[in-house]
């Protein structure tokens, strides 16, 4: 892969302010020294992810998708326990005029549907995810305006809930659709079998709130923030990817013409 010359200029920046903290370890340094650069440098030894990580992040999601696995280390497990939760300085956001609710007088129970390419599709209550296995992890969450944070997220592995349906043989992506005023991403199939891609349920050992997309939202450390759909209602196994809210506008990991892409970051 040919990697743009910023890039490497900005590499050997955090490389060297990283360093000097001493906030950077052997194999983060190793990794970044190769051209591997690590998402625990993107978190800078805090819940606050350096300002030069914009252009990084924002280059990132201005090319494909295999840079975005080179850049979060989709095939590793992201550092968990001993690192300080953002609590209530984490960031919120949603693509509609408010905060999305769900209003259960006009819309009846929140249910969450998983369909498409499975053998046996099924719609879950909130109640019936609770009920199945939860786990809870302390990991990064990487905005691609540059800034990370930590917190501590509780959830049903996508692993756990996809087994229930029992993907087709060409499953290839999923797509995770909101009541967010339309916003959807797809996911390739390999970032949601990952052990840390989870069904979140809580944040901070309480209930998911309407600003962190309650009732239920994906959420896995090796996808930048965009990517991790809040307010979940449906989950589409797919041969295909579909694209997604932002990827239509512009924002595409697939190739293509440079003149239809936008400029606002995320």
């Amino acid at each position: 892969m040919t990697v743009h010359r910023d890039i490497l200029r900005k590499a050997d920046e955090v490389v060297e302010r990283a360093r000097d903290t001493d906030c950077l370890d052997r194999r983060a340094f190793m990794r970044l020294s190769t051209l591997g650069i690590s998402a625990s440098v993107l978190s800078a030894c805090n819940s606050a992810g350096p300002e030069s990580a914009s252009k990084l992040l924002t280059f990132a999601m201005r090319s494909n998708e295999k840079f975005e696995r080179w850049l979060l280390g989709q095939n590793t497990l992201a550092r968990t326990g001993g690192i300080t939760s953002a609590g209530s300085r984490f960031l919120a956001y949603w693509v509609s005029k408010s905060m999305p609710l769900w209003d259960t007088a006009s819309r009846g129970a929140w249910r969450l549907e998983v369909t498409g390419a499975v053998k046996t599709p099924r719609t879950f209550s909130l109640d019936d995810l609770r009920r199945m296995r939860l786990t809870t992890q302390r990991v990064p969450h990487y905005c691609v305006e540059g800034w990370s944070a930590v917190a501590d997220f509780t959830g049903v592995p996508m692993r756990a809930l996809l087994e229930t349906v029992q993907p087709n043989a060409d499953a290839k992506f999923v797509d995770f659709s909101s009541f967010d005023d339309g916003y959807h991403e797809s996911w390739d199939i390999e970032s949601t079998l990952h052990p840390q891609t989870m069904l979140m349920l809580a944040k901070d050992g309480a209930p998911l709130s309407a600003a962190w997309g309650a009732p239920a939202r994906v959420h896995g450390p090796i996808k930048l923030g965009y990517k991790n759909t809040k307010y979940l209602t449906r989950l589409t196994v797919m041969p295909a990817a579909n694209g997604g809210y932002w990827s239509d506008r512009g924002y595409e990991w697939v190739r293509r013409d440079v003149s239809q892409r936008g400029s606002r970051s995320l």
